[in-house]
């Protein structure tokens, strides 16, 4: 038996107490406003709290007195601005507020507040990067975030090319307001909340595992907008707000510092510069034909000097015979090793078809073509070398 409080809508109550009692609950105590909760906690003595997530029943008050007599919390959401609000106040296990009596007796059963990530747990950073003539840099980090949810991690995608910003369109997704940009203004200005990123993000509810993406700039010219010192203020708060951030990059990491008199102006590429730099993991990806080969083995240098980690993963994207000839694989490998030295690169088989319907959907790879050869060979990268 769990001696349980209420504070949920009148609509919802009278249904919960009674499938409370029904099976067995002590039902101590119904609440109708944060302040109640907060004054009368220690008397009524809950073990949980089962509260809607909205302000005139959960607040800082509340969680604090939570806190202080022991009292586990469940939050019922019934919308995103409720699961934000939720996510503000540090409660990450929320449940449907339609859900059935039998989810919230699951609950019961554990319930704890969960808290914020400490530093120490902070979250993965991915940089996804390739040189010019594209390679298939958005096609991997749509790939890769939609993965590494589907293994039931968080994740964010973020857009972070200056020069061609294109996961908005892959995934059909509306680029009015881009959410990258939004939230390095916020960064610059302080103000970069888990509520913020959610707020200017929007969520792709693949089959497969839902992420958040945060759409790049429609228009190359607002590249001002996406400074070094922002980019990794938001960089930072993606840590705190999910386990994995998935950063798609530009191909440029020239420096235009040399050739600038104002050492204090923005910089083009600073955003792929700062994304490559602050990165824990990075995944370079190259055309598997002999001009691709040739652009990624040239462009790997100023990779080696922009990273700070020696965590690279070379991934050789659209592997196949027609551009390379007899034994793609096999030449491929010769190719990078002779040349780059590069040992265990991932090699992804060319199936246009699949990419082809995906984007044509505006869904993932492995929502499109879920026995694609091109997807299998990515979700077993992320798999085996990123989780």
């Amino acid at each position: 038996m769990t001696r349980i409080a209420f504070a949920v809508p009148v609509e919802l109550q009278q249904t919960l107490v009674a499938e409370a009692e029904r099976h067995g609950h002590d039902v101590v105590a119904r609440w109708s406003g944060a302040a109640l909760i907060a004054l009368e906690l220690s008397p009524a003595a809950p073990t949980v709290l089962v509260a809607g997530a909205e302000p005139r029943f959960l607040d800082e008050r509340v969680v604090a007195a939570c806190d202080e007599h022991g009292v586990s919390i469940i939050a019922l959401v019934s919308c995103d601005a409720e699961r934000r609000h939720a996510a503000t106040l540090g409660l990450f296990e929320t449940a449907d507020a339609t859900s059935d009596w039998s989810t919230i007796e699951l609950m019961l059963a554990g319930a704890r507040r969960s808290t914020p990530a400490a530093p120490a747990s902070r979250g993965t950073v991915i940089a996804v990067w390739g040189p010019s003539g594209a390679p298939g840099r958005t096609t991997v980090a749509i790939a890769v975030a939609s993965e590494l949810a589907s293994l039931g991690h968080s994740v964010a995608l973020a857009d972070v090319d200056t020069h061609g910003a294109s996961i908005a369109p892959a995934l059909g997704l509306l680029d009015e307001s881009p959410g990258f940009a939004a939230a390095c203004r916020l960064a610059g200005t302080a103000s970069l909340t888990r509520s913020e990123l959610e707020r200017v993000s929007q969520r792709h509810d693949a089959r497969t595992g839902a992420f958040w993406v945060l759409t790049g700039i429609g228009r190359p010219s607002r590249w001002p907008e996406l400074s070094a010192d922002r980019v990794a203020g938001t960089i930072a708060k993606c840590r705190e707000w999910v386990d994995f951030t998935v950063l798609d990059t530009s191909s440029s990491l020239e420096n235009d510092e040399e050739i600038s008199s104002d050492l204090l102006a923005p910089r083009r590429n600073a955003a792929t510069v700062t994304a490559i730099r602050d990165a824990d993991e990075i995944i370079a990806v190259g055309s598997a034909d002999p001009v691709g080969l040739s652009r990624f083995l040239r462009s790997r240098l100023d990779l080696v000097e922009a990273a700070t980690t020696d965590r690279v993963t070379v991934v050789m994207n659209r592997v196949r015979a027609s551009a390379i000839g007899l034994n793609p694989q096999g030449q491929v490998r010769q190719t990078l090793s002779r040349f780059g030295g590069i040992e265990s690169p991932v090699l992804v088989p060319h199936d246009q078809a699949a990419v082809d319907g995906a984007v044509l959907s505006g869904a993932t790879l492995a929502d499109a073509a879920p026995r694609s050869p091109a997807r299998l060979a990515i979700r077993e990268m992320v798999v085996s070398r990123l989780t």
